[in-house]
């Protein structure tokens, strides 16, 4: 029997606890969509994500491109139509995974600006890593949108990156960084943006869309939505 949905190729791990969420949110759709028994084809390649950290850290992006683009290619051999990366800030190797396969790769900026556009915010707040915030591979996506985009100043950037890597991708939790998140998201607010992109799949785990007064942006769910909708074709 012909599977009713097409095959997703997964490059994961970065950290798990997002990636995992992407993984349940697409599954959960394809269901919800098909009913029954139905469930997403999904291919995955899962990386210990301290060797892709510390790539990060020593700003050796040729060598993580190289690695993802490589994996990428390896899950379109294995039948992956198309390719979603379960990450924001590893989408600054976009360019070199895209250039290593020959089906779609699912950019997740763009999925987010569309959904900021659709609901009507010009002005928008991003909160992410370091990398996703200071550099333009990200924002410079959001901005051909015509979207303006405002991160956090410090110390308020540095609070947002260190929160990331020392509780949220360890699977911490903090009521104390949540309350320290609010505070920049007002400050933020009070620049002028009126929506709020969660632009690193783990600050969904600490602040939701019922913490903020203003329009809020989870970029997982935004990812897997538009996964979800190229599965069911």
């Amino acid at each position: 029997m012909t599977s009713q949905v097409r095959t997703i190729g997964l490059l994961g791990g970065m950290s798990w606890e997002s990636s995992i969420e992407y993984e349940r949110r697409i599954n959960e759709g394809v269901r919800a969509a098909l009913g029954g028994t139905h469930s997403a084809d999904l291919v995955i390649r899962s990386y210990d994500f301290a060797a892709i950290e510390a790539l990060q850290a020593a700003g050796d992006w040729d060598a993580a491109g190289e690695r993802l683009a490589a994996d990428a290619a390896n899950l379109e051999r294995a039948g992956a139509e198309a390719i979603v990366l379960c990450t924001n800030t590893m989408h600054v190797v976009a360019p070199a995974i895209e250039a290593a396969i020959t089906v779609p790769f699912l950019h997740l900026a763009d999925a987010t600006a569309a959904a900021v556009v659709e609901a009507r915010v010009d002005t928008v707040a991003l909160l992410g890593t370091r990398y996703t915030m200071e550099q333009d591979f990200y924002r410079a996506r959001l901005e051909a949108r015509g979207l303006e985009v405002l991160v956090p100043d410090e110390p308020d950037r540095t609070v947002v990156h260190d929160v990331i890597y020392d509780e949220l991708v360890q699977g911490r939790v903090e009521s104390s960084s949540k309350t320290a998140y609010l505070g920049i998201i007002e400050r933020l607010l009070a620049r002028g943006a009126t929506g709020v992109i969660a632009g690193c799949t783990e600050i969904e785990l600490l602040v939701g869309p019922d913490d903020v007064e203003v329009a809020y942006f989870p970029t997982t769910a935004l990812h897997a939505e538009a996964a979800i909708s190229f599965a069911l074709g």
